[in-house]
């Protein structure tokens, strides 16, 4: 069994640390999100983000703003090898042919010849006959070409992980689900980290509650810093990345902003003792989610 990877220094040009990929590439623990970004504020709120220094930027076909994502990636003047780029596949692109299709257009949008990581969306186990590994060989497709650095699943539960590694030749090298103080999803983190798959926290502020949780206050008032900051802080201190999404400047340098204080392990297990499993999930269930 690979134990999970450890975390090493970024490169120069960024203060963020990073995890090492099952590829040997790195990638920046911390990153800026844009879902429910509309397309016509995703170029400014990209453009933003990278003046205060994210260099992970994390984007859907289903979020509509690829195409603005890459506009603002192009103009800020930014070595393409200094950025690290998600995107993943649309529940409407599972067919084969619609995959593959669907990550060209992906590239020509975000202007780029590659990105760094390529996700399945959603398994739809309720969809296309149950084969929740369907678009997959479309991902293996594009990192064999270098069209993807990385490839993975988002929102795959342990089942949907367990069929597309009976039929892949390259096996996922990041899962990417909703995970936060409320619905930690530790098992799912243990057996990810335990093949040696990176996992990335999607809403690591539980879409807003992390900001008005009685204990994250207390314990962001006890170290100076906003409950945000202590949410992220502790999704960092147990191996997640996490990309969190703001329009405001000042909370995107807040967010940016969890190297320069630590949680003790008391406040941790404060923090650990807010889970609520399944009751604090936030968004829709791997199981039932089935929209086109």
């Amino acid at each position: 069994m690979n134990t999970p990877h450890p975390a090493g220094p970024a490169p120069a040009s960024s203060p963020i640390p990073t995890l090492t990929l099952p590829t040997g590439t790195p990638i920046p623990v911390l990153g800026f999100g844009t879902y429910k970004v509309a397309p016509e504020d995703a170029y400014d709120a990209v453009s933003r983000a990278l003046e205060v220094g994210y260099r992970h930027i994390d984007t859907a076909q289903m979020y509509g703003n690829e195409a603005e994502v890459g506009a603002a990636l192009e103009a800020s003047g930014i070595a393409r090898e200094d950025l690290f780029v998600t995107t993943k596949v649309d529940n409407s692109n599972h067919e084969p042919e619609r995959a593959a299709a669907s990550i060209e257009r992906s590239l020509v949008d975000l202007r780029t010849d590659y990105v760094d990581l390529l996700l399945v969306h959603w398994p739809l186990p309720t969809l296309y006959g149950g084969d929740v590994a369907l678009p997959w060989p479309a991902l293996e497709d594009a990192f064999t070409a270098g069209r993807a650095r990385a490839i993975g699943l988002s929102n795959y539960e342990r089942e949907h992980i367990e069929a597309v590694r009976d039929v892949a030749t390259v096996a996922p090298h990041v899962l990417q689900v909703e995970a936060h103080p409320f619905l930690p999803n530790a098992a799912l983190r243990d057996y990810a980290q335990g093949l040696g798959i990176v996992f990335e926290a999607w809403s690591p502020l539980a879409r807003g509650r992390a900001v008005t949780e009685a204990t994250l206050i207390e314990i962001g008032t006890q170290l100076g810093v906003s409950p945000a900051q202590v949410a992220l802080r502790w999704a960092l201190d147990r191996g997640h990345v996490v990309f969190p999404k703001t329009l405001s400047p000042a909370r995107m340098a807040t967010n940016f902003d969890l190297f320069s204080f630590s949680l003790s392990p008391e406040q941790s297990a404060r923090i650990d003792a807010l889970d609520e499993g399944e009751a604090g999930r936030t968004g829709s269930h791997p199981a039932t989610m089935d929209r086109l």
